[in-house]
């Protein structure tokens, strides 16, 4: 090491040293001594490399990853993917008035556990059940904390130590490795596979049962669909092979759809809750943040004598939602019972007509230089409605340094998130909330100029 370099290495400024600058003052301490000691270790490595690197450079890149350090890690993002329920970005967004609930108890105390007529101690679902039976005729419900949770709480409860059925085109597995076998094996039931890959028959589930089977589940395919010469058993007939051997149909709907779809002829009958209960599935378990428009959650609903026994079994305490979950659950149920359903925004979005997605899409346009409005192809997202797509209009960006654009965009405020086509950025106003494209056109804006001062 020559005795230039060990000079500048003997310079650079002690952890002390940058704490006390200015530009760190009021910064919360332990954050600001991790933040130096990172900014003095990476000046050490740039100098070794050969870069001149001076005490406020050091100073300056502590303050940005204090500054980071503090941003919260969650925070709100503006969605124009034009993917409604988009997993990563949370699935579905609330109604107004669904976070009015939840901000109403989340700001204080609730009755989660008390009836405040008599002051007793109550059940903590009831304002979800009440909805749920309103909305779907089933006689009872309970919610836990995620779709997948359900179907493991269920086969827990019902299966444990028997067998369970399934066909063999629904062992599915979907996202973060979810897989249908792995569920079963896990709640200590034992599968039973009946069928092939493509083609299952009613009759299939009806030789396999022994006096051992406790379950016969029927499974939401979720992110595909089987096409060609395939046969799924009908609902109808899984249900009358199970009444007549005294066995439990649980059925995995996943995307869980209550009430006619948001837009006429998508054909979701097979999507739909209440449907399943009154061809007579005795348990449909389903998710609150797709179809339904609500928060993550997972619902079972079906017959009482049943819904008792899972809501008994110990599993169901580990499970449970907190009080803000039941408060946004119970909002967005009571907006769907109501015949509300299309004040929430998932349906909003998905039953938004072409016309009204052009108009908002000149709208944006017109706020952003270069830009263009062309078709193009949204999706539910979510796992829900796989291989239907939606019909849009979006705001094209041409640039040549298309991934730049949208990494800078994602690190903005508020965080803008779209997608890249044909060498442009593209901009979906169907996923846009009220009064967002004001803040698009300036998040590009305001991503452009970075991107140009970066060279």
């Amino acid at each position: 090491m020559d005795v230039d370099v060990r000079s500048r290495l003997a310079a650079l400024p002690s952890v002390h040293a940058v704490l006390g600058h200015p530009a760190l003052q009021g910064a919360p301490h332990a954050v600001a001594v991790e933040a130096a000691r990172a900014s003095i270790a990476a000046a050490r490595t740039r100098l070794l490399l050969g870069e001149n690197i001076d005490v406020d450079a050091v100073v300056e890149d502590a303050r940005t990853r204090v500054a980071e350090a503090c941003r919260p890690r969650l925070r709100r993002v503006i969605n124009a993917t034009g993917v409604v329920l988009h997993t990563n970005l949370g699935r579905a967004p609330l109604a107004a008035e669904v976070v009015a609930a939840v901000h109403d108890v989340a700001r204080g105390y609730a009755n989660v556990e008390m009836h405040l007529d008599s002051g007793q101690r109550g059940g903590r679902l009831d304002g979800v059940a009440g909805p749920m039976r309103q909305a779907t005729g089933a006689e009872a419900a309970i919610a836990v904390n995620n779709n997948a949770a359900a179907v493991l709480l269920a086969l827990t409860a019902l299966g444990r130590g028997r067998e369970v059925i399934v066909s063999r085109g629904e062992l599915v597995e979907i996202g973060g490795s979810f897989r249908v076998p792995d569920v079963i094996s896990a709640g200590g039931a034992r599968l039973v596979e009946v069928g092939t890959t493509n083609r299952t028959r009613a009759e299939d589930f009806a030789r396999a049962i022994t006096d051992d089977t406790a379950v016969l589940l029927r499974v939401h395919p979720s992110n595909f669909r089987q096409v060609g010469f395939v046969h799924r058993p009908d609902r109808k007939a899984l249900v009358k092979v199970a009444a007549e051997h005294g066995v439990t149909l649980v059925e995995d709907l996943g995307s869980g759809l209550i009430g006619a779809p948001p837009v006429d002829g998508m054909g979701l009958d097979d999507e739909r809750v209440e449907l399943a209960l009154a061809d007579g599935v005795d348990l449909v378990c389903f998710s609150g943040d797709k179809l339904l428009g609500g928060p993550q959650a997972g619902i079972i609903a079906g017959r009482s004598a049943l819904v008792q026994r899972l809501r008994k079994h110990p599993l169901y305490r580990a499970l449970r939602l907190d009080k803000l979950g039941l408060a946004a659950l119970e909002a967005t149920l009571r907006m769907v019972a109501e015949g509300r359903a299309g004040d929430i925004p998932t349906h909003r979005m998905l039953a938004a007509g072409l016309d009204s997605i052009r108009a908002a899409a000149v709208d944006l346009a017109d706020r952003i230089p270069g830009a263009k409005v062309v078709r193009d192809h949204g999706v539910t997202g979510g796992g829900a409605l796989p291989g239907r797509g939606l019909p849009t209009w979006v705001v094209a960006l041409p640039d040549a340094r298309c991934d730049r654009l949208l990494q800078q965009m994602r690190t903005g405020e508020p965080a803008i998130v779209a997608r890249v086509a044909d060498d442009t950025v593209r901009l979906d106003p169907r996923t846009l909330m009220p009064g967002e494209a004001a803040e698009v056109a300036a998040g590009v804006k305001a991503a452009r100029a970075r991107c140009e001062a970066m060279g």
